[in-house]
């Protein structure tokens, strides 16, 4: 009785002979009997992929308020619902309740990874069950199943072939590489890894050529891509950097504010002021303390970050994630479509006395040797089972089917006016010999005038040796030297180096009477030259990595393609191409994690990686203490993506990659994701420069009620007037900061480290000089107007609108730490303009509305006192302008 210990064990299934298959798994060349798949369907359950229990939308909701800043003004909330300050309680709760319907909006749309990877099966497949063909619901699939697949079927397990005939798979949803695997069904030899098991295929990818017979090995959770969506569901989800500060900052916030409202209220008792009012004051400094417009102002960055960066083709699905994108010190890309084009290109074309360098739209050549060229192509035109749907159309809208190999050699011919169509009507194909991994070439039988000619291509070595004469555009062609051959096989060896696809062409013409090829026709041909195929470079990939690098990031390549093409890549972008800079995944699969941790900082490309691997080198880094970013479009790569600090998937990827994914790129270019971690700098530092901003006012008003009750005067705010300046000076403010631009160098800066706090000890004494200043200004009118008026109201009106106009003023000062305020320009950010008028509008509501006047118990201001507050606010800004110049000037330098 069939057992899948195998499983457990990682059965080789690629070592083993098709009998020895048979017997490990109790099947045989008929199928599996009704009564067998009903018993094993029962043991081992169905041909499924896991499913996570999904979270519910209200234990979603609910978890949303899992914020420590969130705790602290849910606690403000409740302390003036009590106090019946109901207008301060709605505007707080309003922030908190904003902040959770977008993080429930923005979590539910995010968490459909293993839903996606449930899709990537496919639904039905044909079986032979007891002798007799069936077609089936793929869930139904047990081991030992035996499953006929063809071109266009997604692979329904994962299966060891028994039977090919010129089958190709497409496995870059699970390897991330974009070439066809040719599959094969002898045994093979050795440990190989999953992009190497050529007589394997497995779930979720996709046929493009022939067709064959497989055996089901492993079904469901077994499969490879079951291995991924169990690594996907057992991977965590991380807290992002800004996350963490905030935790940091609301709790020592928190502690500051209950602290300094004790202080206060205790104050106030022991110097006997009246005690209700007291306590309001000093409930509402604790309030003001806390930056209630935080959340929604935090919010509106993020949100019109999100804006930006998409106008850059990145899609960010979670507002965190647009921030976490400027804390990135590392990121980790795949090759494929990202850093390359994503599809094979001709690039070099050899004849034995000439080179060309191709490029689109035609060949850079001498004056001689376009015939070689002229009929290499064309070979590799005709011997050629791909084809263009559309030719009339222009180049860059052509629709090109077949292999990628296929396309690359039919654009390559239509670049120099070989049209596939009218070459096919002007030599029409007899028969063919197709590609076999035996062979190793490719042959087509085609009619010529008044003979026939057979086209050939494939590996090299092989074509030559098969080749008796060599093509020189003359005729009859002349024989092939042993000078000649070597001289072939020197420059075949050379542009291999250089991390091309190399393949031969050759010709032979027979005559009119042969109308079918034999293998005895595959000798003495005429050898024409080499073609150099590779996934190029984007143009801009070059630039883009050594943006990367000025900004202080490591770009790390891993891919699934051999390490001579790595080698090569890494070469063409200026990364590290020595052996210590580049680990294969066999070796990498070996290492224990403590010894990957201290090797990852020399390492710049990793070759032949599995989905594990992946992982593995995320977590490494990131044990570093560095933020990962990390790209991928396979099924593949969807563990490593959910495991990166920050996911970033291609469009053209699998919804895998995808739904796991935080950012989605939607032109697939390296280059955008440098232009996004520029977005993402501008958030962090706004969201600073809001942080600095609200704390620096609130702190001037704890440090003007704190000193006039130490004085043992009449309060000097009101908690009224404390509460209105926080709702003309924090909201519209705060919010119009989202749009400050870029500041200039902001790229080559270094990263901030991840336990640098959200505001440096820098900014820390910038924000107690600035609210010592403030306060003082603000007590100086406040004792100044009263003693000379005796009008307390007046005292308290000029104080109140000095401290609510002057912090207007000086955001021109915060918007920029590194110049000085002469030196910004005021309208690049038009929104803080209007903000700022906003807010003196108000004010001057504050003080001359007369149904304000009874709410504030404010005067109206005289020009004396306009004046006086003028002066205080220049004066104010100076002193802002001269500590900056102190504490920033070596950074300036």
């Amino acid at each position: 009785m069939y057992q899948a210990k195998q499983k457990k064990d990682h059965q080789k299934w690629y070592i083993l002979t098709q009998e020895e298959i048979f017997k490990k798994l109790e099947s045989n060349k008929d199928g599996l009997i009704d009564e067998e798949i009903k018993r094993r369907q029962k043991k081992y359950g169905l041909n499924k992929l896991p499913e996570a229990r999904p979270e519910s939308k209200l234990s979603l909701f609910f978890k949303q308020f899992k914020s420590s800043l969130v705790y602290v003004l849910v606690g403000a909330t409740v302390i003036c619902v009590f106090l019946g300050d109901y207008i301060n309680a709605g505007v707080i709760f309003l922030a908190v309740l904003i902040n959770v319907i977008l993080g429930f909006y923005q979590e539910n749309k995010a968490h459909n990874s293993l839903l996606a990877l449930k899709k990537a099966a496919t639904n039905y497949c044909k079986v032979l069950r007891g002798g007799h063909e069936k077609q089936i619901i793929s869930f139904e699939l047990v081991p030992g199943d035996l499953v006929f697949v063809t071109a266009g079927d997604k692979i329904p397990a994962d299966l060891r072939i028994l039977k090919v005939n010129n089958l190709k798979i497409n496995e870059a949803p699970l390897t991330g590489e974009a070439n066809e695997i040719e599959k094969t069904n002898r045994p093979l030899a050795g440990d190989l890894v999953l992009a190497d098991q050529s007589n394997m295929a497995f779930m979720g990818t996709q046929v493009t050529q022939g067709n064959g017979l497989g055996i089901v090995v492993a079904h469901g959770k077994d499969t490879a891509l079951g291995k991924i969506a169990k690594l996907v569901a057992d991977t965590a989800d991380l807290m992002t950097p800004l996350q963490r500060k905030l935790a940091v900052f609301a709790k020592k916030l928190s502690f500051f504010a209950i602290g300094i409202c004790l202080i206060i209220f205790a104050l106030g008792v022991l110097l006997k002021y009246d005690a209700e009012q007291i306590f309001l004051t000093a409930v509402a400094i604790s309030v003001a303390i806390i930056p209630e417009g935080l959340l929604v102002v935090m919010t509106v960055i993020l949100a019109f970050g999100m804006q930006k960066i998409l106008k850059e083709n990145a899609l960010v699905k979670q507002l965190l994630a647009a921030e976490t994108l400027g804390s990135t010190t590392v990121i980790c890309t795949d090759k494929t479509g990202t850093i390359t084009d994503g599809e094979m290109r001709m690039v070099e074309v050899a004849t034995l006395d000439y080179n060309f360098n191709f490029f689109e739209g035609g060949f850079k050549k001498e004056t001689e040797g376009g015939s070689e060229l002229i009929e290499l192509l064309k070979i590799g035109v005709l011997c050629n089972n791909g084809y263009i749907e559309n030719p009339g159309a222009g180049m860059e809208h052509q629709i090109v089917r077949g292999s990628p190999t296929e396309k690359a050699l039919l654009m390559a011919g239509a670049n120099v006016g070989l049209d596939k169509n009218k070459l096919v009507k002007e030599e029409p194909r007899l028969d063919e010999a197709p590609f076999d991994s035996a062979w190793k070439f490719m042959m087509t039988l085609h009619k010529r005038d008044k003979e026939n000619v057979i086209y050939a291509k494939g590996a090299p070595e092989v074509v030559l040796k098969l080749s008796k004469y060599i093509y020189n555009g003359e005729k009859p062609e002349r024989e092939l030297t042993n000078l000649e051959r070597e001289k072939i096989t020197q420059t075949y060896e050379e542009m291999s180096k250089k991390g091309l696809r190399v393949l031969a062409g050759g010709y032979k013409r027979v005559g009119s009477e042969t109308k079918s090829l034999k293998e005895t026709d595959a000798n003495g041909f005429a050898f024409v030259g080499l073609t150099g195929i590779k996934d190029p470079l984007r143009t801009e990939a070059k630039q883009t990595i050594e943006e990367v690098r000025l900004a202080g990031i490591k770009t790390v390549i891993i891919t699934g393609d051999h390490e001579l093409t790595a080698r090569m890549v890494a070469k063409e972008l200026g990364l590290p191409a020595e052996p210590k800079n580049i680990m294969n995944g066999e070796r990498l699969s070996k290492l224990k994690e403590s010894d990957l941790k201290e090797m990852v900082p020399e390492i710049s490309i990793y070759a032949r990686v599995a989905p594990e691997d992946k992982l593995k080198i995320v977590k490494a880094w990131q044990d570093k203490g560095e933020v990962v970013a990390m790209t991928g479009d396979g099924i593949n790569d969807a563990p490593a993506l959910k495991k990166a600090n920050i996911g970033i998937a291609v469009n053209s990827g699998t919804d895998v990659a995808k739904e796991t994914a935080d950012i989605i790129l939607l032109d697939n270019n390296f280059s955008t994701i440098i232009k996004a971690v520029k977005e993402g700098r501008v958030i962090y530092d706004n969201i600073k420069k809001v942080v600095f901003y609200f704390l620096s006012d609130g702190l001037a008003e704890v440090i003007t009620v704190s000193a006039g009750i130490l004085l043992g005067w009449p309060l000097p705010l009101l908690a009224s007037q404390i509460i209105w300046i926080n709702l003309i000076d924090d909201t519209f403010p705060g919010m119009a900061m989202a749009r400050e631009p870029a500041e200039e160098n902001i790229m080559k800066q270094r990263p901030r480290k991840l336990d640098e706090p959200i505001l440096s000890k820098e900014s820390k004494i910038l924000i107690g000089a600035i609210s010592l200043l403030s306060a003082a200004g603000t007590l100086f009118f406040f004792q100044f107007f009263w003693k000379q008026t005796g009008d307390i109201n007046l005292g308290r009106t000029v104080g109140f609108t000095f401290l609510a106009i002057s912090t207007l003023v000086y955001i021109f000062s915060a918007r920029n730490f590194h110049k000085p305020i002469w030196q910004t320009n005021p309208l690049n950010n038009k929104t803080l303009l209007m903000a700022v008028v906003i807010g003196f509008g108000m004010q001057f509501f504050a003080v001359y509305n007369g149904f304000a006047q009874r709410i504030f118990q404010t005067v109206a201001l005289g020009m004396a006192e306009w004046l006086a507050i003028l002066l205080g606010c220049i004066l104010l800004t100076a002193m802002v302008e001269l500590i900056k110049m102190i504490y920033y000037h070596e950074e300036n330098k």
